[in-house]
């Protein structure tokens, strides 16, 4: 069976949970399980904490992992990021008392504090700045007025817990991260391990082409196809059929599901009608 990490709580959890079912996997019913089969698919789940999972990853007892670029790149562990998830996004920065620093490179001698030692003392080694830094667990934000550190570096979202504190950030990102599929790095699995991977990443994109996407369906004149097509020209090319009416055609094609509105907005404009769009539930490109 392939043997895969999923977060058990937090951000991650519900999100990775949700993405699976699309996938057509089979998901626990109550968060206190630890770990469930899925016979159907042949996949074994295991719920672990999202800081952990690159650890099982890199350990080989696991085959592959849903977890945060973040806490990946955190953890130093021997794994390696196959497929960004496009959920749980964030941005990783350095704030402080407003005139303390405008960049990386004011940290010299300074301390940060942080619950991610590892993205920030890599961050700091990579611009060649000597600073030291002090990890914590969580609300990190006090450590200043406590005089733990001048700096922090943490997730921002809003801002407004930073704010609040009477800090602000400053430079730019340290990084930016999401929800990410791991596996041990340099992975040399049998023919067989490797084709159920590569089905669940395949799934895993399904999804998100599904989400995406919608599929777009219309009719038109014949010599408005052209333009039609341009505005709907789809994956490799929309379906064109021949209506009963002589000289009008029906079109379908994928269309982004954001630009969706403004498309049946230009379609009307030139001509077409009964425009409809549905979701997309699966898909494999």
């Amino acid at each position: 069976m392939l043997r895969i990490a999923v977060p058990n709580k937090g951000s991650l959890s519900g999100p990775a949970a949700d993405m699976l079912h699309e996938a057509g996997y089979q998901q626990r019913r109550e968060s206190k399980e630890l770990r469930i089969v899925d016979p159907v698919n042949d996949v074994e789940f295991f719920y672990l904490r999202p800081r952990d999972i690159a650890i099982y990853v890199s350990s080989g007892q696991l085959d592959i992992g849903i977890t945060g670029r973040d806490l990946l790149i955190d953890s130093g562990a021997d794994a390696e990021e196959i497929l960004p998830l496009g959920f749980a996004r964030s941005t990783f920065r350095f704030a402080s008392k407003p005139g303390t620093a405008n960049g990386v490179e004011d940290l010299k001698g300074k301390t940060v504090a942080t619950s991610y030692e590892g993205i920030v003392a890599g961050h700091l080694a990579d611009n060649g700045i000597d600073a030291a830094v002090v990890h914590l667990d969580g609300a990190v934000e006090t450590a200043i007025e406590l005089g733990v550190a001048e700096v922090i570096a943490d997730v921002v979202e809003t801002g407004t817990s930073l704010r609040n504190a009477g800090l602000e950030v400053f430079g730019e990102p340290i990084m930016k991260s999401e929800a990410v599929v791991i596996r041990r790095t340099g992975t040399d699995a049998d023919e067989a391990a490797e084709s159920k991977v590569q089905q669940f990443l395949r799934r895993l994109q399904g999804v998100l082409v599904a989400r995406t996407y919608v599929m777009m369906d219309y009719d038109c004149r014949v010599e408005q196809l052209e333009k039609a097509v341009a505005l709907t020209p789809g994956l490799e090319s929309p379906t064109v059929s021949p209506l009963h009416n002589e000289g009008w055609v029906a079109v379908r094609a994928m269309v982004p599901a954001k630009e969706a509105q403004r498309i049946m907005d230009d379609l009307y404009d030139i001509g077409a009608r009964a425009i409809l769009t549905t979701a997309i539930h699966a898909c494999r490109l």
